[in-house]
């Protein structure tokens, strides 16, 4: 890694940090920058997770205050994320690196989607829950709905935040701020069991300078998020988010057409 690579990945490093903690989809700031800088797929989406795992622990740490009073819920859907994680882990692992090549740009449209409207999700969110179909009979249909979450974020990190929070607005009684907090320590608990098992099984499939720019970039960003992430135009990141996104794609379809 040379000194330019390393400064355009610190930034990537701590925008996804910051926007992590605040929207999610802090992957498709990084995943692009690493596929675009010349890292193979499996390789950045590998390094990234590793990466990130220190910022999804500031960003929890720092939305700790909207976890009051939901302890009990946070160790329900935990097992159940974690136990997705595994499984995502274990397919990017053992699928074939050519698979992924054709399944990530699939999934990055369907992330980048998923960031161009999402404001329209929080709104129909809302609606749902002030409608009062967020009750107790939903309990295992959330528990689900988080354990497929968590084989996505497991196989491909990127969006996994923001469709826990859908889920979790839609499903469980709480503010949407309360369901962002979840959000993140789910998130850690996916990025922290898919992390283990790369470091068991895939140890040589790592960059460790990625890894490490962005761990201590993504930190501060999740400190930064947690802070004053709330004060930021939603349509700035969101905006910057599909442009990278649009980036990623370019770069991944040019590879498999051998461009």
């Amino acid at each position: 890694m040379d000194l330019l690579h390393g400064a355009i990945i610190a930034l990537a490093g701590l925008w996804a940090g910051t926007i992590n903690s605040v929207v999610g989809s802090g992957t498709l700031v990084t995943f692009p920058v690493l596929v675009a800088l010349g890292y193979a797929p499996v390789v950045a989406s590998i390094s990234n997770a590793t990466g990130l795992i220190a910022g999804n622990a500031a960003g929890a740490w720092g939305y700790r205050k909207e976890l009051t009073g939901l302890g009990g819920q946070v160790l329900r859907l935990l097992p159940a994320s974690v136990l997705g994680g595994i499984v995502g882990a274990w397919l990017l692992l053992h699928l074939p690196e050519s698979v992924f090549g054709l399944v990530a740009p699939i999934l990055i449209v369907i992330a980048l989607l998923m960031v161009i409207f999402q404001p329209r999700l929080q709104h129909w969110v809302a609606r749902r829950r002030e409608a009062g179909l967020g009750d107790r009979r939903h309990a295992v249909a959330l528990v689900l709905a988080v354990f497929l979450i968590g084989i996505y974020g497991g196989y491909f990190v990127a969006a996994q935040g923001i469709l826990l929070v859908a889920a979790m607005g839609i499903l469980l009684n709480g503010s949407l701020q309360a369901a962002n907090a979840m959000k993140n320590v789910l998130v850690l608990g996916v990025n922290l069991v898919a992390a283990v098992s790369y470091l068991i099984f895939a140890f040589d499939r790592i960059a460790w300078p990625v890894v490490a720019v962005i761990a201590v970039t993504s930190t501060i960003g999740g400190f930064l998020g947690a802070k004053i992430g709330r004060r930021l135009k939603p349509a700035v990141l969101r905006t910057v988010i599909v442009l990278l996104g649009l980036v990623a794609l370019y770069f991944m379809i040019a590879k498999l057409l051998g461009y």
